[in-house]
């Protein structure tokens, strides 16, 4: 039975907007399978780092030193929206400003009424943020899944997760017993156009550890970014195509691109190939 207060957060976080929302401890946290690895090994894993601003070594992030608990929470990303993943302008989503937008204003709401002190954390890990996946494990919100995405009941791996720290030891809301991928065919793996799931990336003998990416290690994260700089590269030549086609003709008399037709639309195929939450 978790507490009042975690309850009404939830609650504030779901009246908000969100589609979900749990706590973990963060002393649970320190220990999770990214947080575990990231201490080992860094962030460069199968030859590229997380963030392409890495700082080489670093292996530890630094959280505020009161923080107690972890919040995190979802929005929904059903198929038929996937605008809300595409980046265009400043690099930033309409998914998450949403998620931004939430998260500002149940801080606020946290604070003043319960009277507990928050940080709002970046989206980065290298820049001071939490690994939201391992958080949302711990908080109940799901689990990972063999396409290296958290899987949610209600909708799957097709969720966007924002958190933030809170300086009070709140009771947690997870984790849950859920495994959906136990006896699945593996659409997920199959669809990758990369094939990133096609070779063990990581050991549990390397690793020291059993919970790995991809649940098993087989998750390449140099394939899953070739895909992602396809995805870049597309959006330019449909721009440039624009161009040819006369689509946008003030644009090839000025030389500038709206911000719409720079959308980049990022690969989602392991993730809508999964039938968890339909």
């Amino acid at each position: 039975m978790i507490s009042d207060k975690s309850a009404q957060i939830v609650g504030k976080a779901r009246e908000l907007g969100a589609a979900t929302a749990g706590i973990a401890s963060v002393e649970l946290l320190r220990e999770s399978p990214s947080h575990r690895i990231l201490g080992k090994f860094g962030t460069k894993i199968d030859g590229v780092h997380s963030f392409e601003g890495m700082i080489e070594g670093f292996n530890e992030i630094k959280w505020p030193g009161n923080a107690k608990s972890a919040l995190v929470i979802g929005v929904a990303h059903p198929q038929d929206e996937p605008e809300l993943d595409w980046t265009q302008g400043s690099g930033n989503t309409p998914g998450n400003r949403i998620l931004q937008r939430i998260n500002r204003d149940l801080a606020a709401w946290i604070e003043g009424a319960l009277g507990i002190r928050t940080h709002r954390m970046p989206y980065w890990v290298e820049k001071g943020g939490i690994y939201l996946k391992d958080t949302a494990v711990l908080a109940g919100l799901g689990c990972i899944g063999r396409n290296n995405l958290l899987l949610t009941p209600q909708l799957g791996p097709r969720v966007r997760l924002r958190g933030m720290l809170l300086e009070d030891e709140l009771d947690p809301t997870g984790p849950i017993a859920f495994d959906p991928c136990d006896g699945c065919e593996e659409f997920c793996r199959k669809a990758c156009p990369q094939n990133a799931f096609d070779r063990i990336v990581l050991s549990p003998d390397e690793a020291g550890i059993d919970a790995l990416p991809g649940r098993d290690g087989r998750f390449s994260r140099a394939r899953c970014y070739i895909q992602m700089d396809k995805d870049v590269e597309d959006s330019a030549m449909a721009v440039a195509e624009g161009f040819l086609s006369g689509l946008d003709k003030s644009a090839m008399v000025t030389g500038k691109v709206s911000q719409t037709d720079k959308r980049i639309r990022w690969c989602r195929r392991c993730e809508l190939a999964c039938p968890v939450g339909r």
